[in-house]
């Protein structure tokens, strides 16, 4: 295995790099893309590189994404301009089932479980003790926080935010570009882009709509 590249500098990347760690992958440093001063510092006793200068340790590193927010995407494909590979990262802990498929780039934390003939898409995120059921479809670039279930059948859109500990209900579906507020049950299908939180799940915001200043 080559040495991993960590996307991120944030504290998200710092828990990827004890997963790493976990997993028994090298983590050769950081990556930043935004704050070019943060280069002159360390991270875990890491060098952080500047995005832009990461061309020549493409041919020799592999690397993963730790950011958890919607400029996932975009980092990673500026990164992959510049000739890097990505690689799934999952924690001793977590199970997938043989029948399922995991894509490049995803990060699987502990506790993970996917189900069987479950499919994860490119760069998803799934976070601390996810629970993936049978025949779920998670598409890429969608976060999953802490303790989510997903049931079977179900389907999670590409760039969705699933809060921690939010229940999906078997064969609900959720819109590409949806997110799911903290602790919510959703027990209907939620719109392309529209904002769901409580218990049951209500819509706060709908597709299209602004997100209000001091909105959840």
């Amino acid at each position: 295995m080559r040495p991993l590249l960590i996307l991120g500098t944030g504290v998200f990347a710092e828990e990827v790099a004890d997963l790493a760690q976990a997993a028994g992958r090298e983590v050769t440093g950081f990556v930043e893309g935004r704050d070019l001063l943060r280069c002159a510092e360390r991270l875990r006793g890491l060098p952080i590189y500047w995005l832009e200068d990461i061309g020549p340790l493409a041919a020799r590193c592999e690397a993963v994404c730790a950011v958890g927010s919607a400029a996932r995407s975009l980092f990673i494909e500026q990164a992959r301009a510049l000739g890097v590979s990505f690689v799934t990262l999952a924690h001793p802990a977590a199970v997938v089932f043989p029948s399922a498929a995991v894509a490049d780039g995803v990060i699987l934390g502990a506790a993970v479980v996917v189900g069987a003939a479950a499919r994860i898409g490119a760069h998803a995120i799934l976070n601390r003790g996810c629970l993936i059921g049978h025949h779920v479809v998670v598409g890429d670039y969608a976060t999953l926080g802490p303790g989510c279930n997903v049931g079977g059948l179900a389907s999670i859109g590409s760039g969705c935010e699933i809060g921690m500990g939010a229940v999906v209900i078997d064969r609900v579906s959720i819109g590409d570009g949806a997110s799911v507020g903290a602790g919510s049950l959703v027990n209907r299908d939620v719109p392309v882009g529209a904002r769901v939180v409580g218990a049951p799940a209500r819509t706060i915001r709908a597709p299209g709509d602004e997100p209000q200043r001091g909105a959840p």
